[in-house]
């Protein structure tokens, strides 16, 4: 296991509970107390906790999120997803993230990454987003240069929605984009729960020169409320319970389906 991946693994712990000591560190990753609170020191310079006597706790996080980001039946393949996703980003690229737990997690990896968080004197990785959440994860890490898109807060997910949006999404280039939906069909396309944010994750991945729907296979084969009209829907990145119908019907439409492999 790479640092990298143990930074990610400890923040997962964290989120479980709340809090998380060395001996469960030393535990569940196989790795000596010392690289244990070495780790944790690492990851609280960077305020993604606070350390405790013998662990650390969430203490430093200035926000809480909506239900759904904190109760995910879902977790893991989402992190597989993340990983295949940030596989695609380069350093010095100029990336658009939507918002939704997929982009979260992708959002809290690109946090963990040693190349984007390497010494620099230009920004190893610019950001747009229209997720709150999302930015505030990123804004501590001063390699990552971030631009919130403006709007009206959606409370229920943590986006920025509305015209103003849409007007600051015109003024930029993105190279890679990545759109997460409440469902996916290979008829329909990507499909939003909210009306806004669709227009939103529409605009996005237009300026992008690549996008990609991030979608855990639960959401494969639903259908929500607002289509991305306008949209050409060319490439998924999903988990291994995609199912190999669906897969063949995506393809049949000429859309690009990347399975993450399961850790």
């Amino acid at each position: 296991m790479t640092r990298t991946d143990r930074l990610t693994a400890i923040l997962d712990l964290l989120a479980e509970s709340g809090h998380v000591e060395v001996e469960d560190i030393v535990t569940r990753l196989g790795v000596s107390p010392a690289t244990a609170r070495r780790d944790l020191d690492s990851l609280a310079k960077q305020r993604l906790l606070s350390r405790t006597r013998g662990g650390a706790t969430t203490g430093s996080v200035a926000y809480d999120l909506p239900g759904r980001y904190n109760r995910d039946d879902h977790a893991e393949a989402k992190q597989e997803i993340a990983l295949a996703a940030s596989a695609l980003i380069r350093p010095g690229a100029v990336i658009g993230l939507s918002g939704g737990t997929t982009n979260t997690a992708l959002a809290q990896l690109l946090s963990t990454r040693e190349d984007l968080n390497a010494p620099s004197h230009t920004p190893t990785l610019t950001v747009v987003t229209n997720a709150i959440n999302i930015a505030s994860q990123l804004a501590v890490r001063p390699n990552i240069k971030i631009m919130v898109t403006g709007g009206i807060l959606n409370p229920r997910s943590y986006e920025l929605v509305g015209p103003y949006t849409d007007v600051i999404m015109q003024k930029v280039a993105l190279d890679i984009a990545f759109i997460g939906v409440n469902g996916v069909d290979p008829d329909l396309g990507p499909t939003i729960t909210d009306e806004g944010e669709a227009m939103v994750n529409t605009v996005m991945a237009r300026r992008a020169t690549e996008s990609y729907v991030v979608a855990d296979s639960s959401k494969v084969g639903r259908r929500s409320f607002a289509a991305m009209a306008g949209y050409d829907f060319r490439h998924l990145i999903t988990d291994s319970g995609i199912s190999a119908e669906h897969k063949a019907a995506f393809e049949a439409k000429g859309t690009e389906v990347i399975v993450a492999p399961a850790s």
